[in-house]
């Protein structure tokens, strides 16, 4: 009685689960289908694919969820060996667009996988 009564006392991101009561020995029991889950949405990250582009699509990065690199494309163009430091930044410039769509992404999925966890959509958008 006193653990669901600690339970109902816990505030998760500025939600109070007063309607939803969680029990933490329930909670410890299914600690291996959550595992199981998790795995699940990490390999699904490296399936993700996000593009970012510079310089009007001279230079083109794409990475994974896990933000590794998959590609990098150069359009012979934008290739000056006088000006090596503008390609750089060009590069710089792609990955960083490809970043950022792909953060985009995960904070949806992670929205959505809140979701399934029955927790508030921002509680994981700092893992």
């Amino acid at each position: 009685m006193s653990i669901r009564l600690l339970a109902r006392e816990i505030t998760i991101g500025g939600y109070s689960n007063e309607d939803k009561c969680v029990n933490p020995l329930e909670l410890f029991k299914n600690l291996k289908n959550l595992q199981l889950t998790v795995g699940e949405a990490q390999a699904k990250m490296k399936t993700f694919r996000a593009s970012g582009a510079s310089g009007g699509d001279l230079v083109k990065v794409t990475i994974d969820g896990t933000m590794e690199v998959i590609s990098v494309h150069i359009d012979p163009i934008a290739v000056d060996p006088r000006d090596v430091k503008m390609l750089e930044e060009l590069v710089a410039a792609a990955f960083t667009d490809a970043t950022r769509k792909m953060k985009k992404t995960l904070q949806n999925e992670m929205s959505q996988f809140a979701g399934e966890l029955g927790v508030p959509p921002d509680f994981l958008s700092n893992f």
